[in-house]
């Protein structure tokens, strides 16, 4: 994905802070978005599985575009959550978005009703038909229950010119490196874990979503910057020192350890709606350690 003409490689899947009652705090929406924009970030996605999008209504998700748009979408990519598990509903959402004139919209793979390969290209096809947005389709099958196989993605990127990008959460570096052979040259493939990105990179990916990055996200683009220029050695050892945060910020459900993780920073984002629940001592204590360790905090 592109922003002023400008690679998009280090995405930042970003939180919703909450209030004390629960509601989205958009004023520190606003604020966390500027933060994540200045510290490496040169895109958001908004209302993801990270901004606990299953608990967000239509109108709330729309805001928190609208907000974060007027914040940095002057500077950042702001990529739009608008997936779900029906397609009537996703398309909706993604058009309204559009008029709101987000960068991209993000379609997570259906998850519950376990779609076939034919249903899962026919629920993106639908999406990519309504609307002109660049689309990223984000594979999750550990969420999902559902994996889009190389062939399926591969399919939507060369029959959908604004099938631009895919989420690569599968942990399958063997179906990334067949994306990247079948898919167009001009698909861009992004790490959906923060521990696969230098591995995902090395086998034709272009960049990361990340979780990470909320409280490390100079060094992961700095990491993924070094890869990108050949170096390497450095990104290597980058991704090495990097790997507790990485582990330690998916100890349990994300995003749970990195509204935690954010809290130990210094930027309070609020609680967890429920079913989530906020990190217990133990896992906060961890959180800390690792974040002490690499100097985060």
């Amino acid at each position: 994905m592109k922003k002023n003409g400008k690679r998009i490689r280090v995405i930042t899947a970003m939180v919703t802070p909450f209030a004390p009652d629960m509601s989205v705090d958009y004023r520190k929406a606003r604020e966390l978005a500027r933060m994540l924009v200045d510290n490496g970030s040169d895109g958001l996605v908004v209302s993801g599985t990270t901004g606990e999008s299953p608990t967000l209504t239509p109108d709330e998700k729309l805001k928190l575009f609208q907000v974060v748009l007027e914040e940095v979408g002057e500077e950042a990519a702001v990529v739009a959550g608008t997936g779900g598990n029906d397609t009537r509903t996703s398309v909706e959402l993604t058009l309204e978005a559009e008029k709101l004139g987000v960068d991209g919209a993000m379609l997570v793979t259906p998850y519950y009703n376990k779609p076939p390969q034919a249903g899962l290209y026919q629920h993106f096809s639908l999406v990519a038909k309504a609307t002109s947005l660049p689309i990223m389709i984000y594979n999750v099958p550990g969420r999902t229950s559902v994996n889009l196989t190389a062939d399926t993605m591969a399919g939507l990127a060369n029959d959908y010119s604004n099938i631009v990008a895919v989420k690569e959460a599968s942990g399958s570096l063997e179906q990334v490196a067949e994306i990247r052979s079948k898919a167009p040259k001009s698909l861009t493939i992004y790490s959906g874990d923060d521990n696969m990105t230098i591995p995902i990179m090395s086998v034709g990916g272009d960049g990361i979503v990340s979780v990470a990055s909320h409280v490390a996200g100079c060094e992961i683009q700095q990491m993924v910057t070094a890869f990108i220029d050949g170096d390497v050695d450095l990104a290597a050892e980058m991704h090495r020192r990097l790997l507790p945060l990485f582990k330690v910020i998916f100890i349990t459900t994300n995003p749970i350890p990195v509204k935690a993780a954010l809290d130990l920073s210094g930027f309070d984002a609020g609680g967890l709606r429920p079913p989530l629940v906020e990190a217990t001592d133990a896992e906060r204590k961890q959180i800390e350690r690792v974040m002490e360790t690499l100097g985060l905090i």
